[in-house]
């Protein structure tokens, strides 16, 4: 292979902070507001040209799942209170522009610094402990450090390129769960439409079962029906393309799966108009602008959660994430529908479950924060905790471990899960 020596240079360093969020999706929102509140100097880094991640410009429909976490449930009211169709009253659907208001509201009062379409490409390492960050933008390559980064990319790019150790996907063989890029239609027929919520939804039409009549009409590997209602009359998002065989952190994957998921659109559009009742006008309003990644890397931490601890609802003494629940949303690894050892509307533990601060801190790098879907875990316990509300929790918890290291002058390992505890 042919390779090129990159000069060296030296980097301007732009800003010195006590807290820097990589990541602005669900999880890097809650870490930053959650600093700020306790009066730390934050810079939040966002590759994208909004806040929210999946849960904005990636058009997710709905929170789901559940979580005890109080910036949880004050984003609910606020995108309420902003929504003359929602009448002030907090609801799981969600309205992308008004989220994002409600995101830039929230980093607005805390103060914190933000950086749109700046992608962090390195990190800046004294012995095993991350100082801060390398970054890419339109200004050019510079670098910021901090006392601590939190890691809020989805896939982990902070903590791979401090050297923690990670494994992709599946442990058994390294698969991952399937590619969406979510889209919204209009002209739907509120009154007649029917809304099937999961792989494990079934109904009857006049032309058949829809799930059934899906798997045989559209083009593999979609074939399966998720529809929900939106916050406005007459518009639903679709949950139904599908991209099986991506590694997201690979740049190729991400460009194959943009261009398989949209090639299905129109398909999908055809196949509702045809065999869904409600939908026979409806047509696409708008795409997502970045794809549904749902996972890839699993970093070792100081502890890990298991589809066990899921399973018995498990109360760990030194909890940071509490009331988390969802069910084994494992999506098929090599084409439609739920995976074989998923579970939605049969997943019976209805109980919350709790996260304890170890599976945030990564086993041997200091001065780091794992957040969101690549806290430490297993692919199974993973399918369950990756779902936004309670990432919301576990970035909420990493602000608040965060700030009472900066505030003690302590390693991040140092802080005792009782005194995050304390503001929870």
């Amino acid at each position: 292979m042919a390779t090129y020596l990159e000069p060296a240079r030296d980097l301007e360093i732009k800003g010195d902070y006590d807290v820097i969020v990589a990541g602005s999706g669900p999880a890097g929102m809650a870490a930053a507001v959650a600093a700020g509140r306790q009066g730390m100097k934050v810079l939040v880094l966002e590759a994208l040209g909004n806040v929210g991640g999946i849960s904005t410009t990636g058009m997710m429909s709905h929170w789901t799942g559940r979580c005890g976490s109080k910036i949880y449930h004050e984003i609910l009211q606020r995108q309420a209170d902003k929504n003359a169709f929602q009448n002030g009253k907090a609801a799981i659907q969600i309205d992308p522009e008004i989220l994002k208001n409600v995101y830039y509201e929230m980093l607005e009062e805390v103060h914190a610094d933000l950086l749109l379409y700046t992608f962090v490409c390195g990190v800046i390492m004294d012995g095993t402990t991350v100082r801060g960050v390398i970054v890419e933008n339109k200004s050019g390559r510079a670098a910021y450090t901090a006392k601590v980064t939190i890691d809020c990319t989805g896939d982990g790019d902070v903590a791979a390129f401090s050297g923690a150790e990670y494994f992709l996907g599946r442990e058994t063989d390294g698969l991952m769960q399937p590619a969406t890029i979510m889209f919204k239609v209009g002209g739907v027929d509120y009154d007649r439409a029917i809304f099937p919520g999961s792989f494990e939804t079934t109904v009857q039409t006049e032309k058949g079962e829809i799930q059934a009549l899906a798997l045989e009409k559209l083009p593999h590997p979609a074939g399966h029906v998720l529809l929900y209602k939106s916050t406005l009359p007459g518009i639903v998002t679709i949950n139904m393309t599908n991209c099986t065989g991506i590694d997201g952190t690979k740049a190729e994957d991400l460009t194959r799966a943009e261009l398989v998921c949209r090639s299905q659109m129109s398909p999908i559009v055809e196949f509702l108009r045809e065999y869904a009742p409600g939908y026979e006008n409806c047509y696409i309003i708008s795409a997502a602008s970045l794809i549904g990644i749902r996972e890839t890397r699993h970093f070792k931490g100081v502890q890990t959660i298991t589809e066990e601890d899921i399973l018995t609802a498990r109360q760990f003494e030194d909890y940071v994430v509490q009331d988390a629940w969802f069910n084994f949303d494992v999506h098929n690894m090599t084409g439609a529908s739920l995976d074989k050892t998923g579970s939605q509307k049969n997943f019976h533990q209805s109980k919350g479950y709790t996260i304890p601060y170890g599976c945030m801190v990564p086993e041997k790098i200091d001065g780091l924060l794992l957040s969101g879907r690549n806290i430490s875990g297993t692919h199974m316990a993973h399918s369950n905790f990756r779902v936004m509300p309670i990432c919301v929790g576990i970035g909420e918890a990493d602000g608040l471990a965060a700030a009472i290291a900066v505030k003690t002058n302590r390693n991040l390992r140092d802080v005792e899960a009782k005194e995050i505890q304390a503001y929870l």
